[in-house]
């Protein structure tokens, strides 16, 4: 028996990355996914990719509409809903002085109140089906600590590890597990524009960021998304029904906690 058989779960921004890895991972040991993009193309291509009950929803985690109807979907082709990752996410840098309140809003709309009200409708869901349910947030190194030019983005993480406390001790009365991961750098084509955007900020040459940073992991490179499919599993299994509003670093030696 595979440890997510007849689980259903829905993945937030997961037409690639990180998300796409989760998917498939979640498929492979026995779930049937629901690919939330706010790019239906992209999800549809990831699900066909996955194949094995992958299918694609198309879902704004800004919009409540959108997030209410996304989980409407997977109630009504699933059945259930019994995992949900909170994966979408944005990232911006700016020095202080430059940030906007465009940024400001359009990151904490995706990455913090995307990940509340999308874990409030899950949760109402598992909470009506009465059998409990997991439920991961996607938190990040950057929310364990400050970083110079990454005040916005650090916040809003830093708010995600919170949420995660704080649902997780609320949730867990109706058997429902609340944790996160924290992952590292992770590679992927986003680095290209992350890389591009600190040359610009740093006065840096192309790819002198992305070799910097990647030095600097004890591990000696960045992560892929395999790296962090492990502790999905585990964390959307019964093997973590006893633990509780935990953040768990998956990172390759960059913080401790």
């Amino acid at each position: 028996m595979k440890r997510l058989d007849g689980k259903s779960a829905l993945i937030t921004g997961a037409a690639r990355g990180i998300g796409k890895g989760f998917a498939d991972a979640y498929a492979q040991e026995g779930a049937v996914v629901a690919i939330g993009d706010v790019n239906l193309d992209a999800a549809e291509a990831a699900a066909r990719d996955i194949g094995r009950g992958a299918y694609a929803v198309r879902m704004d985690v800004s919009r409540q509409e959108s997030i209410d109807g996304a989980v409407a979907t997977v109630v009504e082709r699933a059945g259930k809903l019994d995992i949900l990752v909170n994966n979408a996410a944005l990232f911006d840098a700016a020095e202080i002085a430059d940030i906007t309140r465009e940024s400001y809003e359009k990151l904490y709309a995706v990455n913090v109140a995307g990940t509340l009200f999308t874990l409030q409708a899950a949760a109402r869901q598992m909470i009506a089906q009465g059998h409990g349910g997991k439920i991961i947030n996607m938190a990040s190194q950057a929310g364990r600590r400050g970083e110079a030019l990454v005040a916005v983005y650090c916040s809003t993480k830093a708010a995600v590890i919170s949420l995660t406390q704080s649902a997780g001790l609320n949730l867990i009365r109706h058997g429902i597990n609340v944790n996160a991961i924290a992952p590292g750098v992770v590679d992927g084509a986003h680095w290209e524009h992350v890389d591009a955007m600190f040359a610009k900020l740093e006065g840096k040459k192309p790819g002198q960021k992305r070799a910097e940073v990647e030095a600097g992991v004890p591990a000696g490179r960045f992560a892929v998304p395999a790296d962090l499919t492990g502790m999905a599993v585990f964390l959307a299994s019964s093997e973590a029904d006893y633990i509780v509003s935990q953040t768990y670093n998956v990172d390759g030696g960059q913080w401790m906690s």
